[in-house]
């Protein structure tokens, strides 16, 4: 009985998390700052692995997280805010929520990068109809290497910023998109 209310308090935990928060910042220098972490997070992506400036500036679109926070328990959630890109345009903000469940302990930090395939993953993506994961994720410590996953619709990058986290879970992601 203790355990399956210890179980049921983290799930409400992540679930509060996750649906505390919004989409875009709510000032407007909070989304300057969004955006100028993302431009710069770009900037340092491409200094580690030439090209992929030119990749996403050349894309349909793309959505870029300059920070995402992670942690877990047993049950672990994440949770970060992006700016979206179309054509070339900032045409707004993304937030992505994770949950995960099963062995995990730990905590990091990292940036994600979605570059889309075509305009129509783009428009499912600004309509929240574009699911990129539900996997499997096994990582004993994060190192320094950029993960590259190839999704149907779109290619993601991730790269690890920091902390320690040991985990063989299974992920579910939702994206969801704000306009400017």
């Amino acid at each position: 009985m203790i355990r399956t209310a210890r179980v049921g308090v983290r799930v409400a935990l992540v679930v509060g998390m996750i649906v505390g928060c919004s989409t875009a910042p709510a000032t407007q220098a909070g989304k300057d700052d969004l955006v100028r972490r993302a431009e710069a997070a770009l900037t340092a992506w491409n200094r580690e692995i030439p090209g992929v400036e030119a990749l996403v500036r050349g894309s349909r679109g793309y959505v870029l997280f300059p920070e995402i926070l992670k942690g877990g328990v047993g049950l672990g959630a994440a949770y970060g805010r992006g700016v979206v890109y179309a054509h070339g345009r900032h045409v707004g903000y993304a937030d992505l929520s994770q949950g995960s469940l099963g062995v995990q302990l730990g905590g990091q930090a990292y940036q994600e990068l979605i570059v889309f395939d075509d305009d129509a993953a783009l428009e499912r993506f600004e309509q929240g109809r574009l699911d990129l994961t539900v996997d499997t994720s096994a990582v004993l410590i994060t190192g320094y290497a950029t993960r590259v996953q190839f999704a149907r619709e779109a290619t993601v990058f991730m790269k690890p910023v920091g902390g320690v986290m040991g985990e063989l879970t299974l992920v579910g992601q939702k994206l969801t998109f704000a306009p400017r």
